[in-house]
């Protein structure tokens, strides 16, 4: 399991102390840093609302019209990630509110 995490995201940090209150065993990924890991990029294209736009102009937001420019844009600019995001191996959840992530756990 991967938390794409953001320290200084109150609802990322809530994110992983929830995660930990649980017992919940996963990796913090600091996506910020390190970008989008492509083994988990699919995964984030599910997820509908995957793109923070109200960080996004009208013109940027009209131009997603595609999987393959969301992925382009994800991958150049890993701060228009939602934030927090749990990835299992099949399954993703974006944690707004932080307890959402708890819906794809086993």
């Amino acid at each position: 399991m991967r938390l794409y995490h953001n320290p200084r995201c109150s609802k990322s940090r809530q994110a992983v102390a929830l995660l930990e209150e649980k017992g919940v065993e996963f990796e913090t990924y600091l996506y910020l840093k390190n970008g989008i890991d492509p083994s988990d990029i699919h995964i984030l294209l599910t997820l509908d609302e995957i793109i923070r736009t109200s960080d996004l102009s009208k013109s940027d937001i009209s131009a997603l019209n595609s999987i393959e420019e969301k992925q382009k844009l994800l991958e150049n600019n890993p701060e228009f990630l939602q934030r927090p995001v749990l990835i299992t191996a099949d399954r993703a959840a974006i944690g707004r509110p932080p307890e959402a992530i708890l819906s794809i756990l086993d």
